[in-house]
């Protein structure tokens, strides 16, 4: 019997250190805490500027697109090596045509987009310009397309917060947001310069190209297009082109299968600054010096003449003196060429536009009809 009472005694005080030494190591762990649910409440708290950027998302994100591209190139071998390319694009009517970048589709065999959700469709090209950098592909609708609105360009102000919907670097439908730094910029890509560009610093990477640049109100009012960047990556400067010209482009795309560009076959011209007016005698310090134009064009046929002296260079570039000067078009002034090239970039073949002139130091306005570009290849 008293070994038995041992026995009993020893097993409680065995439990009992067990008991100890567990809940000293229970006690040294670390505690974990279960976060909450959120509070749908404290959505209410955020600030307009997100609850903008979310709504906008939320919104377009069903409408914008991945574009994936092969094309077959040749190696070193004369084997033929897929190439694939991507970038971005977004619905802009209920037939299925979507828009995005010409150098996005180049000159690619195969295209397939992807929409938000994994769903993927093939899409064929419609056509291209490369001159505005866009291109029109199709793909066949379905039940619940959403399509990306559409808004204005000609009203927008420096300061503006905008949207951007993309791929970058392949990851689909990323969202930035910042605000337009600059308008009317240019910009010289692959050797062809691009007017009249929206500067934004809103985030733009590769797999950007093509994608919308939207407004507050969730309307599209840009197409991203390029960055400047002296690393490859994203530095700041955006650059979309403006929604009015994509739309008229697109349009044009659709009617024609190309894009039709006015011209009134004035070739090249020296920007008149202050420096050169005085240097040179000139009566005005607003416009430029016609030193080319085309024979044959609209603007030979109504007199206009480039200059046929060539008396050194001026900024880099030749200088001819002896042309007529152009201070303006339905008497709007444009400083330089590259205001005159915008204006008339807003026109369309067959229009008629005044342009002022001063011609042997008078001033007179010659009317030209505009024709189409021949310079653009169809």
């Amino acid at each position: 019997m008293k070994s038995r009472g041992w026995s009993t005694i020893i097993t409680i005080l065995i439990i009992l250190i067990a008991g100890v030494i567990v809940g000293m190591w229970i006690n040294k762990r670390p505690v974990i805490v279960k976060p909450a649910a959120p509070d749908p409440e404290s959505y209410k708290a955020l600030e307009v500027g997100e609850a903008v950027v979310m709504r906008v998302h939320r919104e377009l994100s069903p409408a914008v697109v991945n574009v994936v591209t092969k094309t077959l190139a040749y190696n070193f071998w004369m084997q033929v090596v897929p190439q694939t390319g991507q970038g971005t694009g977004f619905v802009i009517d209920n037939q299925g045509h979507i828009l995005t970048n010409s150098h996005v589709v180049g000159n690619s065999q195969n295209i397939e987009v992807t929409f938000i959700g994994e769903r993927k469709l093939p899409a064929k090209l419609v056509g291209q310009d490369p001159v505005s950098d866009l291109a029109v592909i199709k793909i066949d609708p379905f039940q619940g397309m959403a399509i990306a609105p559409l808004g204005d360009s000609s009203n927008l102000a420096v300061g503006q917060r905008v949207i951007a919907i993309g791929n970058p670097f392949g990851f689909q439908h990323t969202v930035t947001a910042g605000f337009i730094s600059a308008l009317n910029r240019d910009i010289v890509v692959d050797q062809r310069t691009m007017i009249g560009m929206i500067q934004t610093d809103a985030a733009i990477n590769p797999g950007n190209s093509g994608g919308p640049l939207i407004n507050s109100r969730g309307l599209v009012i840009g197409v991203n297009t390029a960055i400047f960047s002296q690393t490859g990556g994203f530095m700041g400067i955006g650059l979309a082109l403006p929604i009015d010209r994509a739309k008229k482009v697109s349009a044009q795309i659709l009617k024609l299968g190309r894009a039709v560009y006015p011209w009134t076959g004035i070739v090249s011209g020296t920007d008149i600054d202050l420096q050169l007016a005085q240097s040179l005698g000139i009566p005005s310090a607003n416009g430029f010096l016609i030193s080319m134009v085309a024979q044959g064009s609209p603007a030979y046929q109504s007199g206009l003449r480039g200059g046929t002296q060539l008396a050194g260079s001026y900024r880099g570039r030749p200088l001819l003196l002896g042309g007529d000067i152009v201070t303006g078009v339905d008497d709007i002034p444009t400083p330089t060429f590259d205001d005159f090239q915008n204006l008339i970039f807003q026109k369309n073949t067959g229009d008629e536009v005044r342009l002022n002139i001063l011609k042997g130091g008078q001033k007179t306005v010659v009317p030209i009809r505009l024709a189409e570009d021949p310079r653009i290849s169809r």
